[in-house]
């Protein structure tokens, strides 16, 4: 999926995040490795992704909420996730949390196919007042096992708006301008060997420090000149290049050197 503006979906690998027009049809893969029993279901749940909304539940606004937009009369009018084109999608209401979710039985790839793929609609934009009101949000994707068994879980950003691929592309430029794109969070045995020797030589390892101050950051950065010239990026010191004997060839501040002619001396 690209970033044209004519897009109504369009994914960024940089920031793990959906970008989609409202009610318009999201075509997300599924793969797995191993075949899940029969009776497995794929289940879709949004939820807010700052701490501080966390326990909110996420839900239409008030307005799309009096305008439906479900055809079928299978989704309840305040669930912001829909399933298209399957009509053994479930909607469910979780009695504790009240959180709102879709689940539909997992249907294996089909011939020549690595993938499932399930067509998910978000029935209101993000900037919505009185339902998402520019709070981020993520899709948390389940597949379950017969008794509610978890077998795999995956999560992703989601941002729902009139222009997918435009707000992709400053977003991903803006992340760009931040320090470079999103890593994800690898187990050490899954790191890559740079980052190992990086963990394995802390003398290599390079730190960010934040300086309160013009004058005492200009401070700071002398000090680590002066270091980088002094030490080699292995921390050895440099070798030095006919550097004289110490103390040979200085000069007081402020005095004149007298040369034994000039002393006024006999012998």
């Amino acid at each position: 999926m690209g970033t044209a503006k004519s897009v109504t979906c369009t994914y960024s690998p940089v920031l793990n995040k959906l970008f989609c027009r409202l009610a318009k049809p999201c075509p997300v893969q599924v793969r797995v490795g191993l075949p899940p029993p029969p009776g497995a279901l794929l289940r879709a749940l949004a939820v807010y992704k700052k701490p501080e909304h966390v326990a909110e539940v996420v839900r239409r606004c008030p307005h799309h909420e009096r305008a439906g937009g479900d055809p079928e009369g299978n989704a309840p009018a305040q669930h912001l996730i829909r399933v298209e084109g399957n009509p053994q999608a479930r909607y469910q209401d979780d009695e504790t949390t009240k959180r709102h979710s879709v689940a539909v039985p997992y249907e294996p790839p089909e011939v020549g196919s690595e993938c499932t793929t399930v067509l998910y609609n978000f029935m209101c934009n993000s900037s919505c007042m009185g339902g998402m009101n520019r709070r981020p949000i993520l899709t948390i994707l389940t597949l379950e096992g017969p008794g509610g068994h978890i077998l795999g879980r995956r999560c992703f950003e989601v941002r729902v708006c009139a222009c997918p691929g435009r707000d992709r592309r400053h977003e991903e430029e803006t992340q760009r301008k931040r320090g470079g794109a999103k890593r994800a969070l690898l187990p050490p045995d899954e790191a890559p060997e740079s980052s190992k020797k990086r963990l394995q030589d802390p003398e290599t390892e390079i730190f960010s420090l934040q300086v309160r101050g013009r004058k005492r950051f200009e401070m700071f950065r002398m000090v680590n000149e002066a270091l980088e010239r002094t030490y080699d990026r292995g921390g050895a010191p440099q070798k030095s290049k006919g550097r004289r004997p110490r103390g040979e060839g200085r000069v007081p501040r402020g005095k004149k050197l007298l040369l034994k002619a000039e002393s006024g001396e006999s012998d």
